[in-house]
């Protein structure tokens, strides 16, 4: 894409600590496309269905391990993308890596990771998939969204934000 586009004049450049327009375009279009792209990506492997999601997590009753190849194509894809990040000075689209400030295995990073476990089990829906049926308008997925505000809130206030 940036070759299609420098090649015609509009180019990826920044001017006195300023993006130029297509750098601002770009940077818009970019996580756009990327979200189309990963919303594509939950439809067509299933990911947007609990049932079949529960499916899965049931390892010990009537499993079904199809998702097994959705999971790790992500884990490949994303290990060879974070890998050719690394050894970027800079993103193509972007001034900086916007890495994770966490660093640290806590009480707080455990405790979130077993609530979204346990949330995934019981419901078979995690954020993105659940945003993504949010257009079917069924009662059980907006009050699954709907807690799901509700506990973000609820954590932001009682645990406080993320440093």
């Amino acid at each position: 894409v940036y070759d299609f586009w420098y090649s015609y004049g509009a180019g990826y450049e920044y001017h006195d600590g300023g993006c130029s327009l297509m750098s601002k375009l770009m940077k818009m279009i970019t996580p756009l496309l990327a979200g189309v792209i990963f919303g594509l990506g939950l439809l067509v492997s299933g990911m947007t269905n609990p049932e079949k999601v529960r499916g899965f997590l049931d390892v010990f009753g009537d499993w079904q391990p199809a998702l097994i190849a959705v999971m790790a194509s992500a884990i490949v894809i994303f290990s060879i993308a974070y890998g050719l990040s690394n050894k970027m000075k800079q993103p193509l689209f972007h001034t900086i890596f916007h890495r994770p400030s966490l660093t640290q295995l806590d009480a707080r990073l455990l405790g979130g990771a077993a609530l979204f476990g346990i949330g995934w089990g019981m419901v078979g829906l995690c954020p993105g998939p659940a945003l993504l049926n949010i257009m079917t308008g069924q009662a059980d997925i907006l009050l699954f969204i709907l807690a799901l505000l509700l506990g973000n809130r609820i954590a932001h206030y009682t645990v406080g934000p993320a440093k």
